[in-house]
């Protein structure tokens, strides 16, 4: 199991996470607003999830929390 967490107060919504992830499980939320005033990213389906951490990788303000349980 894979849990994909984000600090979104930090998030500026740059996408380039979603652009990173090979199943296409990131999106900028279109109902959320930060403290920034940005859209933050989110995950759409934690449990299909694989754990690769492309998406924290990416993040350039590294909000991303890649945990992979054994």
């Amino acid at each position: 199991m894979t849990k994909l967490t984000f600090r979104t107060d930090n998030c500026k919504g740059c996408g380039l996470c979603v652009d990173a992830c090979p199943k296409k499980l990131i999106r900028i939320s279109p109902d959320k607003i930060n403290k920034k005033g940005h859209h933050p990213a989110e995950i759409t389906d934690q449990a299909a999830c694989v754990g690769c951490a492309s998406c924290a990788l990416m993040c350039p303000d590294c909000i991303i929390k890649v945990e992979v349980e054994k």
